[in-house]
């Protein structure tokens, strides 16, 4: 765990410090040039500089040790630091749409932008994938929802300058500035879906839900290994960061003593640490075979897996 709290933070600092210089250059070249649309875009990088102090401080808090108001430790701080994330990117969002419609709607002469914007998205481009390809190999192999999410975000912004770089040219073609502020608005829409996006991917995980089931059939794969265990069933699955916890009941001979039924418990635990990675906690639940309990809460068992 404190292995691969370093490298999200590693990866955090590299995103903050390429952040910071993109959004200086683009800011800075887009009020040079007179391109609204390259200014959106370094306002969207200044966004991503506080998305990754934000994955900072929660790789600060989810190092911390469990305790009396946390028993399972900190790890949902990850979780809601991508929620956040995600809030901080639609507000970004909702700003350059106003900003941009004012500008359409006001009256008076606009400029066309001239080249250093081009320079600027040009540069952009470039900077951003490679830090998209970073973030998403990090984040990958850490299992770090944070990193990923950064990582999309940067993917979008290269979808975002390509688009800028395109409007631009064509405004400066053109000779028409009022194709540089409708593609900031369209920018602004693009920015808004990716915080949309990552709202409703975090919140499968704040549900105490799952993107991946196919987890359940590793689960009972393992179970299936141990003898003299039979129906897995009442299965539940949550996850903290990259760690599963899982609960589950089982199903032994009701003629055998407590301790052998403790024992058989401890082997469905070892099987599943073999065959399962992360696992975080697990909680197996021992009742004699054929037991059958009314007003049990949902969890899914083999059979129905089978059944689909």
């Amino acid at each position: 765990m404190v292995a691969r709290l370093k490298r999200i933070r590693m990866a955090s600092w590299v995103g903050i410090f390429g952040n910071i210089i993109l959004a200086l250059l683009k800011i800075t070249l887009g009020l040079i040039s007179g391109s609204l649309a390259v200014v959106g875009d370094g306002l969207d990088s200044t966004t991503d500089i506080f998305s990754f102090l934000i994955t900072l401080f929660a790789t600060r808090i989810m190092a911390k040790e469990p305790d009396q108001k946390h028993p399972y430790g900190h790890h949902r701080a990850e979780a809601l630091a991508t929620l956040l994330i995600a809030f901080i990117i639609l507000f970004a969002g909702l700003q350059l749409l106003i900003f941009s419609l004012t500008k359409i709607f006001r009256p008076g002469a606009t400029e066309v932008p001239t080249l250093p914007a081009i320079i600027a998205t040009l540069i952009s481009i470039g900077v951003k994938l490679l830090l998209a390809l970073y973030q998403f190999k990090i984040g990958k192999s850490t299992d770090s929802s944070m990193l990923i999410a950064n990582g999309r975000n940067m993917l979008s912004d290269v979808l975002l300058s390509s688009g800028v770089l395109l409007g631009t040219a064509l405004t400066i073609m053109l000779k028409i500035p009022l194709l540089d502020q409708i593609l900031a608005v369209l920018i602004s829409f693009w920015i808004m879906r990716t915080a949309i996006h990552l709202f409703l991917s975090t919140n499968t995980e704040l549900m105490d839900g799952l993107e991946d089931t196919s987890i359940y059939e590793a689960i009972f794969a393992a179970v299936d290994e141990v003898d003299q265990v039979y129906n897995p069933h009442r299965t539940r699955v949550r996850k903290l960061a990259n760690l599963y916890l899982i609960d589950l009941d089982i199903e032994v001979d009701g003629n055998l003593t407590v301790a052998e039924g403790h024992q058989l418990a401890i082997e469905v635990e070892q099987a599943l640490r073999r065959s399962i990675e992360n696992l975080y906690d697990i909680a197996v639940h021992v009742e004699p075979l054929g037991n059958i309990e009314s007003g049990e809460k949902y969890g899914l068992s083999s059979q129905e897996l089978l059944n689909g």
